[in-house]
């Protein structure tokens, strides 16, 4: 079944929306606690093509996204942040009470990443007390996930690579040039197929509800080296539509495409948690793949937090519903 625009969006407007996000992140134009890793699925088994490419995503279901692959820490396509600065939560007063930001707290600190900057380059290749650490938000399917970016010993940096995956950000490392996943946090195609990151908890969150939940909060700052707008938001019409596109045959009718969910992976069963039902009902108490968990929506952040049955938080993290949908089909939706 071919992908329906939605009635109040028309076929000129949706390209408009995709024409303007591909321009303004290409040109950069305008003005001046590690997560329990049980929980990671596996999402397949490698395999080689002819030319000797391992993969377990074949590179055919890849789309370009529009910008060219994305420099390291210097501005090409969508630039990943290499080193970035901080700043004081005093110091960070563009910023306004409803604005969202990724919250981390791990391994001795807390900091802030807005979305404001994240739109511009999804990727920041940060340092937490002496922790290599990925910070990645794809502005398209509204997912914020941190990983350890050391595995087996090495370190590496991570950058945008210019391609999507079922409208999800696709990443590289810049040791290997293996393309990674970042919905499934997953090594895809290249040398390092199959290899999955570590995620780390990582709170989507507006930024007065982070400020007031803890003292001492380094944000991200805007001097990032990098001439962008981060007044500007490119994603404002596409987060208001139901208009998914890039790739994506969304036709499922049980929740908006842009409903935000909590997605679980229990083995090789996987639910979806939807945020609104979570702040209503504030504890969910269930069985996923045979593991009882309990999702909770944590007033002091105003945030979602799942965690099993003996108290240990486990890995999830919000997204947009064809999102969590289109990585995870065979997945189930709490009602």
């Amino acid at each position: 079944m071919k992908r329906k625009l939605p009635q109040n969006l028309s076929v000129g407007a949706a390209l408009i929306i995709v024409l303007v996000i591909i321009l303004l992140l290409a040109g950069g134009f305008l003005s001046p606690q590690a997560a329990r890793t049980a929980t990671i699925q596996d999402f397949g088994e490698v395999k080689t093509l002819p030319d000797g490419t391992k993969y377990i995503v074949h590179p055919s279901e890849l789309l370009a996204g529009g910008p060219a692959k994305g420099g390291i820490g210097f501005d090409r396509g969508i630039p990943a942040l290499l080193n970035p600065k901080f700043t004081s939560a005093g110091e960070a007063d563009w910023l306004s009470d409803d604005d969202m930001v990724l919250g981390l707290e791990y391994n001795g600190a807390v900091k802030a990443y807005p979305f404001r900057i994240l739109n511009w380059h999804e990727i920041a290749n940060d340092d937490v007390n002496g922790e290599p650490v990925l910070i990645t938000y794809c502005p398209l399917c509204r997912t914020g996930i941190a990983f350890k970016r050391t595995i087996d010993g090495v370190t590496y940096n991570f950058g945008t690579s210019g391609k999507l995956w079922n409208a999800n950000l696709v990443m590289y490392d810049d040791k290997t040039d293996t393309y990674w996943s970042q919905v499934i946090g997953q090594a895809i195609i290249g040398p390092l197929a199959g290899t999955k990151l570590e995620p780390i908890h990582l709170e989507a969150v507006k930024w007065k509800d982070w400020k007031k939940a803890h003292t001492d909060i380094l944000v991200l700052s805007k001097d990032t080296g990098i001439r962008r707008d981060y007044d500007a938001d490119p994603y404002a019409d596409f987060a208001k539509s139901d208009f998914v596109g890039f790739g994506v045959d969304f036709s499922d009718t049980r929740l908006g495409p842009k409903e935000i969910v909590y997605g679980v992976i229990v083995g090789n069963t996987t639910k979806a948690y939807p945020e609104n039902i979570s702040k209503e009902k504030l504890e969910i108490s269930d069985d996923v793949g045979g593991m009882k968990i309990t999702v909770l929506w944590d007033k002091e952040i105003n945030g979602v937090k799942i965690f099993d049955e003996s108290g240990e938080r486990i890995s999830s993290f919000g997204s947009y519903w064809f999102s969590w949908l289109t990585a995870h089909p065979e997945t189930e939706l709490y009602k």
